[in-house]
Order: structure tokens, then sequence, then C-alpha cells
């Protein structure tokens, strides 16, 4: 049998894996310092109010639209104006995840072969949706200055020199993702006004992928959705994250920008989304609710974040560990020394029975390594302790 070569991955388990199947199957104990999945890491979800909403009898009328429901979009239309931004209805367009949207929009942008610049180091889901979708991926660079002040959180900015020169006749769209994942940073106002120009005059799109965007660990910054922009500019987001409830399945495209370009990209979105009408009508149903009652565990995530970057810092103090400076976002990466190697540095922590994710898996290089701030206080105390740090 002859499969499309767009799925011809490489599914041998690597070297890392097959070690921690083998410790997990072996029954010796492992503090898991990777955990992200927000429903598995112990925090109070008010069950009754957020199971309340898919009972809604509504939900066995079939109404289809492409967009959405009205109700679900006015919801999305609320949250965006409690971050200061007003987004027609017409401008949102419901998915059923960020990966479907980018989906989405890499068919709305790109014919099988055009290009999207993406950052690196970023999260690797990128290169599954676009090869799946017949796109090229070039990366532009995101560096850290080895300055950069812990207590500001500023340190890694965009190489705006090297974007601009990565700009082919095959470019279609720039991906920015604020704050990034797993790095924590946001796009500073002098670099979104750099993107959005360089969108402007190389006729390009901006995709924005703002997931993480309520969860600053100093001051929020604004979103893209706020504010005027000079270019096709499409914002994306979701419950996954907003409401720590990725197992609903509710995401959103927010289009902003000239409003010629607006409304063609919108009227194509539509036959798209049409075409799949993948959005279930319980959620829709339920999205009101839940984005309604989303501050409680964004709280808490919040201070769970904060509470283990502290312990974090404290454990490191005067080790040959560095934590880089971050924003945003539930991660945190880690720089162990060049004479380590993130490879040897995760086996090392392995063997002590602590998990933690090799930087290269990001693109961050070999001497970094990544851990996930969502960890439950005891498995995060217990796990630091047995970290290497000499």
């Amino acid at each position: 049998m002859n499969f499309s070569e767009r799925t011809n991955w490489n599914l041998a388990e690597n070297e890392l894996t097959a070690a921690i199947r083998e410790r997990r199957a072996s029954g010796r104990g492992l503090f898991d310092l990777t955990l992200s999945n927000p429903t598995h890491c112990g925090f109070d979800y008010d069950a009754a109010t957020l199971l309340a909403p898919l009972h809604n009898l509504k939900a066995l009328d079939y109404e289809p639209d492409p967009f959405g429901m009205t109700t679900a979009r006015e919801a999305v239309a609320r949250y965006y104006s409690d971050a200061g931004a007003s987004i027609p209805l017409d401008r949102i367009c419901l998915t059923t995840s960020t990966s479907e949207a980018y989906s989405f929009l890499f068919r709305l942008l790109c014919n099988p072969g055009d290009e999207v610049l993406v950052a690196s180091p970023s999260y690797p889901l990128f290169d599954f949706i676009a090869r799946l979708d017949d796109v090229q991926l070039r990366e532009y660079p995101l560096l850290y200055d080895p300055n950069a002040d812990l207590a500001s959180g500023q340190g890694w900015y965009l190489d705006l020199h090297a974007l601009e020169a990565s700009i082919t006749a095959r470019t279609k769209a720039i991906i920015l993702v604020h704050p990034n994942n797993p790095t924590g940073n946001f796009a500073s106002q002098e670099e979104r006004a750099a993107l959005e120009t360089l969108c402007a005059t190389h006729d390009l799109a901006l995709i924005v992928d703002e997931v993480f965007l309520d969860y600053s660990i100093g001051p929020p910054q604004p979103s893209f959705a706020a504010g005027e922009s000079n270019c096709l500019t499409f914002v994306l987001s979701g419950i996954s994250k907003v409401c720590g409830l990725p197992q609903m399945k509710a995401s959103w495209i927010a289009a902003c920008g000239p409003s010629s370009l607006v409304s063609e990209a919108m009227q194509r979105i539509e036959i798209i989304a049409d075409t799949f009408l993948s959005m279930n009508a319980p959620v829709q149903h339920a999205l009101p609710t839940w984005l309604a009652t989303r501050h409680s565990i964004q709280q808490q995530i919040r201070e769970r974040t904060r509470t283990n970057l502290a312990l974090l810092d404290a454990h490191l103090q005067g080790t040959s560990i560095q934590r880089l400076a971050m924003q945003a976002g539930w991660t945190a990466v880690l720089r162990v020394p060049r004479t380590v190697g993130s490879r040897e540095f995760v086996v090392a922590a392995l063997d002590r029975g602590v998990l933690v994710q090799p930087g290269n898996f990001y693109g961050l290089g070999d001497a970094r390594a990544v851990v996930s701030l969502l960890t439950p206080p005891d498995i995060w105390a217990s796990g630091l302790q047995l970290l290497p740090t000499d």
C-alpha cells in the first residue's frame, strides 16, 4: 500500500520515551515535572456549574452555522470586550481546537508548497499541521539576552532582521505565539508594530496565537485583537487554556485589520467552516457559561505557577542550573551546563526518578530543559529535591 508522503513520519520510539515507559512498567516511582494537563493537576473545578449547560435541550435541534451559534460567538466577543477589544460577530469563527483553526487558515492563505514563518523555539505542533496541509514552515529566531533580568521577566526577543530576511515570494503568513510556548515571552509594543508593518509591506497575514494570554506572571499584556491593525490579522485562542478545559474542544478565530481584506477572508473561511461544520451543539450552548466562569480556574493556575516558580528559583540558587526569564504561561525553561547537555541532564533526572523535557523538543538547543509549572505541589516539591543540580 502506498500511503501519502505527508503522513510518512518516523513512528519509532525514541530512547527517552522507551526509558520512561520501562521505568513506569517497573513500578518505580516517578515525579513528573512535565504535567501540563490542568484537569490532572489537582485544581478545584466547579463540576455542577460546568456540566449543567451540557443538558440544554436546545442541543437536540440541528441549526448549523458555519461560524458557530450567535450566542456562542457573543460569548467570545464579550471575552475580548473584557480585554478592551471590540470584535464584530461576523469576524469570529468557532473551531474545535486551535489546531483546526491553523488548518483553516493554512487552507485560506496557502497553495501547496507556500510558506509560513514560525518562531524557533516554539511548540512542535505546527510541523504536523503544516505537513498535512502541504505548507512549508520556515523558522525565524527568538533570541535570549544573557543579561536578562529575571524580576522583569524580559529576556527573549524577536530577531526582526532575520525574520524579514526569511520572507520569500512564497511566504504567505507569519505566526506569532503571544506569549510564546515554552519561552513565555510577550511581543513588545515595538515588536508588534514592526510585525504589522512587515506584514502590510509584504502583503502577508499575521496569525497570533494567544492561548496563554491570560496567564501573565507580571502585568497583563494587551491582545492583538485590541487596537487597529494595518495588516490582515487572525487572533486564535480557546477554552483549553482560557478555561482550563482542554477536553471540551472549543476554540476560535477572530479577524481584524483592513475591512476589505477581513471581509474577503471571512467569506472564504465561511466556506471552509461550512464544509466541516465541526463544532457540536452542546459545547456551543455551554460556551457562554464556561467563559463567564473562567476567572476561578485562571486564578488557581496563576497562583500555582507563581508559587512553583518561586520554589524553583529558591532551589536553583547557588547551583549550576539557571532558570531563564519568562513573562507568562505555565512552563519554565532551564539552562543546564553545556558540558552536560539537555539529553544527559534529562537522563540523569530520570535515573533519580524525575521527569523533565529536553529543550530540543521545542527547538531550544542542547543546553536547555523544560518543566511545567502546573505540577501539583507535592510532586513539585519532591521532584525538585531530586533534580540534579551539580
